[in-house]
């Protein structure tokens, strides 16, 4: 018997083939039917899930939870930081940061006091808080632990805990220059000085692991051994004095590079302070700086070609304005040249050669010299100049003198440096320049003027009656201008809290640094006989700043012809 075909005898050859065809198309119709059904069925199953999804939406139900891992933060590469020598400001550290995963942890409260151990300021309520809602998957612990401190918690074998590798900015330097180089958040987001100066210019970079940038370092325009050498002097200046705060400033007069910037008390960049006694008074805080302002008033009656450093001035009697009575704290009685004015620091002879010139011409020339306007740098925003809106006649004889105006000592540090630099107005800067650079501001004295008033500056500090004999160096050709001003209060001015400023520039011959220091509330002490005027404190300080910095920047001493 023959299994599989059956043979009918005496059926023709077509009918065998026909009846074949028949079986292949029945058995191919099965075939389609059941794959119709088949993805009928997935379909459907599909709809039943997706309509109790919606269902359950719908109704709210309370048990559905899903529970989701936080995600982890995007880090922000950032370039390397140095000074103009290339000396590391600023760099990226690959750190480990601690986590835990509260569904995990075992002891709550033995995780927290064994880590508060290891992690000073860990606040252990906090994380046995954040610990206790265990449908969390992801509570961070510590951003950017030290390798010493990740060991030791790694030894303490507690479940539910692990390390992540992210970047965190490191400032080999501590605090020195702090206000400058600003601050970056949590995930090395600049925020504040030359950092986030690095943000909103595009040279940094948002990365989802710890990979270090590959951009060029930024170079800045200070000078790491000049920034301490000056941080160094104001500390000192500060204990010795018994002053509240201090401010220096060293910069390039011809260029506007800053290689120094300093405001004591200083921050740390990884410390984020909001504290008004750490504040930037260099470039954040506004001040009447007193006589200083004679600088400006000195050089516009030259410049006007009205007067002369000979011109004589009669400070013999107060002056009289506006029903105010002008007068010096220590008068000469007698007739004065504007060199005598400027050099003994006159402020009934600045009035007078203010009043002369004219309240539009001392506004304009003020304009001039980038003095009323808003100003910036990389390292931020400069604060507002402070003016009343009157500019009459009381108002010029008190602006001739350094009151009735508050600027901040950046701005006022930038309008002096173009008296001396050969008359040209600067933008300061907190980037490197190529060597040889020079301002191509605008013209605000001639020449001629800007020589004749370094002679003048010079003349300050060399002669018997200049106001600045104590900052003098020998054979470095200092030349400056005292300012004490009194700083106001309830009720008027506090005749004992000054402010002390000295601004000097060096070589005289031909300027190449400009440099100011500002003392808060300095205090009488014997070393002073009693005093707080700018003469005995500011002026000795910017002394021992110039002889220090002048060997790093190539300024050599020289003998001089008395």
């Amino acid at each position: 018997m023959t299994s599989g075909i059956i043979i009918t005898p005496g059926l023709p050859d077509r009918a065998l083939a026909a009846n074949a065809k028949r079986e292949r198309v029945s058995e191919a119709y099965l075939v389609r039917i059941r794959a119709v059904a088949a993805i009928a069925g997935v379909m459907l199953a599909f709809a039943l899930v997706a309509g109790q999804l919606v269902r359950l939406a719908i109704l709210g139900q309370g048990e559905v939870s899903v529970s989701m891992s936080q995600p982890m933060a995007i880090a922000f590469a950032r370039p390397d930081i140095v000074d103009r020598n290339g000396q590391l400001l600023a760099s990226d550290l690959i750190m480990p940061s601690l986590f835990a995963d509260p569904a995990l942890v075992v002891d709550k409260d033995e995780l927290a006091e064994k880590l508060g151990h290891v992690l000073p300021g860990l606040n252990q309520a906090e994380l046995r808080k954040s610990l206790a809602d265990r449908d969390k998957r992801f509570v961070w612990i510590r951003r950017g632990t030290s390798t010493r401190q990740a060991e030791a918690i790694h030894n303490l074998g507690l479940p539910g805990i692990e390390f992540r590798n992210e970047l965190k900015r490191a400032y080999p330097s501590g605090t020195l220059a702090g206000h400058v180089l600003g601050y970056v958040d949590i995930d090395n987001k600049g925020i504040a000085g030359i950092e986030r100066f690095l943000d909103e210019n595009g040279q940094v970079d948002p990365v989802h692991t710890p990979n270090l940038s590959n951009r060029p370092p930024v170079q800045l325009s200070l000078d790491i051994g000049v920034q301490h050498a000056v941080e160094e002097e104001l500390a000192a200046a500060m204990a010795t004095y018994e002053a509240r705060a201090a401010v220096g400033l060293v910069m390039d007069a011809k260029s506007g590079e800053i290689l120094a910037a300093a405001s004591l008390p200083g921050v740390d960049p990884l410390v984020p302070s909001l504290e008004r006694e750490t504040m930037d008074r260099l470039s954040g805080g506004t001040f009447e700086l007193g006589s200083i302002f004679k600088m400006f008033t000195v050089a516009m009656a030259m410049d006007s070609g009205e007067f002369t450093l000979d011109t004589p001035v009669d400070v013999r009697k107060p002056l009289s304005v506006g029903g105010f009575t002008i007068t010096d704290s220590h008068p000469i009685g007698r007739i004065l040249s504007v060199a005598e004015v400027f050099r003994r620091s006159s402020n009934v002879g600045a009035g007078m050669l203010a009043l002369d010139l004219g309240a539009g011409r001392q506004k304009e020339f003020f304009q001039r010299i980038g003095l009323t306007g808003a100003m910036k740098t990389e390292a931020g925003s400069v604060a507002d100049v402070q003016l009343p809106e009157r500019w009459e006649a009381v108002e010029t004889v008190t602006r001739s003198y350094g009151h009735g105006i508050a600027v901040t000592p950046l701005q006022f540090a930038a309008a002096a440096a173009s008296l001396v630099n050969g008359g040209k107005r600067i933008q300061p800067t907190y980037l490197r320049r190529p060597t040889g650079s020079e301002s191509d501001g605008e013209r605000v004295i001639s020449e001629e003027t800007s020589r004749k008033f370094n002679a003048l500056m010079r003349s300050n500090v060399t002669e018997r009656d200049g106001t600045g004999r104590r900052a003098n160096v020998p054979g470095l050709e200092v030349g400056g201008k005292t300012g004490t001003a009194e700083l106001p209060g309830k009720g008027g001015y506090k005749e004992k809290s000054v402010i002390s400023s000295f601004f000097a520039a060096f070589p005289m011959s031909n300027p190449k640094y400009v440099t100011l220091v500002s003392l808060f509330e300095p205090q009488p002490i014997k070393k002073t006989s009693m005093q707080i005027t700018a003469g005995r404190n500011a002026a000795p300080v910017t002394a021992k700043i110039i002889a220090r910095i002048a060997p790093q920047l190539d300024v050599m001493s020289r003998s001089e012809t008395p």
